[in-house]
Order: structure tokens, then C-alpha cells, then sequence
């Protein structure tokens, strides 16, 4: 596979996602917290705090994609190991850790104001978290892959 090809299936994957997550943070959970506030309206003051909550939640991961689209683009240009992109891991990795913890505090506080329902702290919180901080380990290890590679390719190229 070539470096232009990668970058285009990596373009193609940010975009599809990208979508699929304007389409779950912005149609589906909303559509599911209209159902439930007609099931049960006794709950239905939860709707709009926990709708905001989310969509907070939601601006690292497109912020990420962002980080992700600046990374295939350098692929493309055959530039793959590259101090910029190790720069770019790097902060993905910082806006995944910073989601998890906020997912988790806000969640926490959501159930501490009696707006949360414990399965969410039981079974939803451990994995987002915990998805939330495997990307940040991977994101962590690629970047300082890639740093100690634009290293070699820095030496390599000022070798005659």
C-alpha cells in the first residue's frame, strides 16, 4: 500500500467517523432522551443536563479527528515520521485522558445532584473510561514511536 493510499483510507475512516458521531451525539441520543422523557416524566428534568453533558463530552473526539485528519494528510505527503505528528499523537492522547476524567467527574456529579441512574456509574462509566484511557496509552506509545523515528530520520538525513 502506498503512503497516498493509506492517507486516503485514513481520510476515509475520519470522515466516516466523524459522521457516525454526528450522528449518535446529535440524532440517536437525543431521539433516545425524547423516548425516555415520554416513558417516564418523572425523570424528564435529567434531559437537558445530561444532553449538554454528552455533547461536552463530544468536542475531544472531534477535536481528536481533527488532530487525526493533520496526521493522514502528512502520511500522504510522505512526511509519516515527523516531529508534527508525534506532536499531533501526542495531543490526541492529552484530549483522550482529559475526556475520560471528565466523563467520569461529570458523571460522578450528575449522580451526586440524583441525576444519574446507577447503572450508568456501574456499567457505562468503567467503559468509556476505560476505552477512553486505551486510546490514550496507544495514542502515548505511537507518539513516542514516531518522535524516536523523526529522531533516526533527522540523523539519517545529515549522514553523507
Amino acid at each position: 500500500m502506498t503512503q497516498k493510499n493509506l492517507s486516503k483510507w485514513l481520510k476515509a475512516v475520519i470522515i466516516g467517523t466523524g459522521i457516525f458521531g454526528m450522528i449518535v451525539f446529535f440524532a440517536i441520543i437525543p431521539a433516545y432522551g425524547t423516548g425516555l422523557r415520554s416513558m417516564y416524566p418523572e425523570v424528564s428534568h435529567y434531559y437537558w443536563p445530561w444532553q449538554i453533558f454528552l455533547w461536552l463530552c463530544s468536542v475531544p473526539c472531534f477535536a481528536s479527528l481533527f488532530f487525526g485528519w493533520k496526521i493522514a494528510k502528512n502520511i500522504g505527503a510522505d512526511n509519516s515520521f515527523s516531529f508534527e505528528n508525534a506532536k499531533q499523537l501526542k495531543t490526541i492522547s492529552i484530549l483522550a485522558a482529559g475526556d475520560s476524567a471528565f466523563f467520569f467527574l461529570g458523571n460522578w456529579a450528575l449522580a451526586f445532584m440524583n441525576m444519574s441512574h446507577p447503572s450508568a456509574l456501574i456499567i457505562l462509566t468503567p467503559l468509556v473510561v476505560f476505552v477512553g484511557i486505551a486510546i490514550t496509552v496507544v495514542c502515548a506509545a505511537l507518539s513516542h514511536l514516531v518522535y524516536k523515528s523523526a529522531v533516526l530520520q533527522s540523523e539519517n538525513d545529515l549522514t553523507i
